[in-house]
């Protein structure tokens, strides 16, 4: 190897590599922040239908075996949330809104996004999986868990809109901009999209707070918001697809071959 190719080679080591699964919502929260934060980076992207995250090569980077996770250079992390922190303060060039050098902003920041993993994710990821995604990642549906986690999902509304928009700002704790907490819990809500259209504003359609904030993490976001989700509304147009063909709820491989390659 000559000296150039080595550099070449320690330069690649050395690049942000991140594990990702579109159809994963925090995984589309980094891949957004990264993207409009204009850090360089290589995505990985992963197959959980695949069970790819669990595999030997993969567990070297995240023993806990799910995605998302980064590599920048000899440094691994997991966690989604711990993840942005690390980007946000590690890479040159990142505005100050995402993650503010303010103590007492950043603590604020910090409880949204504690609350969000104990809230709205333990409402939202168990009733969008219930309803829909059960069957392509081999699991059977449930819809007594599907029942529990839409009142829970209902209540974490209910409490964005009560407490966590409170303020002057558009977005989170009074926000002029979006933070990585806005980031992350509206990728968290838009996994709804993958259910039925019924349901979806069944549940976000009395929340007219959370959905103009969610338009406005939207607009601060684009065109990356869009991009990234691309992904998602096309497995949403094969959901629909399933529906209007009066599907029965027992998926075949056949199904779930169709709803991968939509993605």
């Amino acid at each position: 190897m000559t000296k150039n190719q080595e550099k070449i080679h320690q330069k690649e080591e050395m690049k942000l590599k991140v594990y990702v699964d579109r159809l994963s919502q925090p995984s589309r929260a980094i891949l957004i922040f990264l993207k409009v934060n204009g850090i360089e980076f290589e995505e990985i992207k992963m197959d959980i239908s695949k069970r790819q995250h669990l595999s030997p090569e993969f567990k070297k980077i995240n023993p806990m075996g799910q995605v998302p996770a980064i590599a920048d250079g000899r440094f691994n992390l997991f966690e989604s949330h711990a993840i942005l922190i690390y980007l946000a303060c590690a890479f040159p060039g990142v505005a100050d809104h995402w993650y503010p050098a303010d103590l007492f902003r950043r603590a604020k920041i910090n409880s949204v996004l504690d609350w969000h993993h104990s809230n709205l994710r333990r409402g939202a990821a168990p009733y969008v999986l219930n309803t829909v995604l059960a069957p392509v990642l081999g699991l059977p549906l449930n819809p007594q868990a599907a029942a529990e986690a839409e009142k829970l999902l209902s209540s974490s509304l209910s409490k964005i809109e009560s407490i966590w928009l409170q303020g002057n700002g558009k977005f989170l704790v009074g926000g002029l901009k979006p933070s990585i907490a806005d980031l992350s819990m509206v990728c968290e809500i838009m996994q709804l999209e993958l259910v039925d259209e019924k349901d979806r504003n069944r549940i976000l359609g009395p929340h007219k707070r959370v959905l103009q904030w969610i338009q406005d993490t939207k607009n601060a976001t684009r065109p990356h918001f869009d991009e990234v989700h691309e992904v998602l509304f096309r497995a949403k147009t094969r959901f629909q697809e399933r529906r209007l063909m009066g599907a029965s709820n027992k998926t075949d491989s056949s199904d779930i071959a169709a709803v991968r390659s939509k993605m």
